[in-house]
């Protein structure tokens, strides 16, 4: 994240330039909320008559696209200006048509954020899963995503005093 990026990166203006970027927006994918702390995002998908597929439900790419830059973004907001964070593969499995608005919440718990901290603190990448279920408006899943992301923390942030002891 660019320091300029860093000084605005509140969870309200991302909420609203997802909520306005054509391509959530075009879908019909809300962002509902985003925690003060960027670790929670509750993400719907509303079921629109151009979004339904041949089969009158929620069209995969919908689906999939719900969740494609939501963990990158969260840790972008945790992590800031120190790291480099990207998707790097994700993979879908779809368990049933959805029929309905779908929803998603996201969370990234304090133990994964530990457990990338310390794996990344000297300059290592750091490569963590996030599985993602999409429900139905009974609650029901009907998708789960694999996320896996690549972070790795900038040059000029690492902690030079434990890379020289691992050198």
């Amino acid at each position: 994240m660019d320091k300029r990026l860093a000084k605005i990166y509140k969870p309200k203006y991302v909420k609203f330039a997802l909520n306005i970027w054509p391509p959530f927006w075009g879908a019909g994918i809300r962002i509902e909320e985003i925690s003060d702390d960027f670790r929670s995002v509750k993400v719907r998908l509303k079921l629109r008559w151009w979004n339904k597929n041949a089969n009158r439900s929620q069209f995969g790419g919908s689906i999939f696209s719900m969740t494609d830059p939501i963990y990158s973004l969260m840790l972008m907001g945790i992590l800031r200006e120190q790291y480099y964070v990207w998707d790097k593969e994700a993979s879908i499995d779809f368990i049933k048509p959805g029929f309905s608005d779908l929803r998603a919440e996201f969370v990234i718990s304090q133990d994964m954020l530990e457990d990338i901290l310390k794996s990344t603190q000297t300059g290592e990448k750091c490569f963590p899963e996030f599985v993602s279920h999409i429900q139905n408006d009974k609650g029901e899943i009907v998708s789960t995503i694999q996320r896996k992301l690549y972070i790795r923390k900038k040059a000029q942030f690492r902690d030079v005093e434990s890379e020289s002891v691992n050198a």
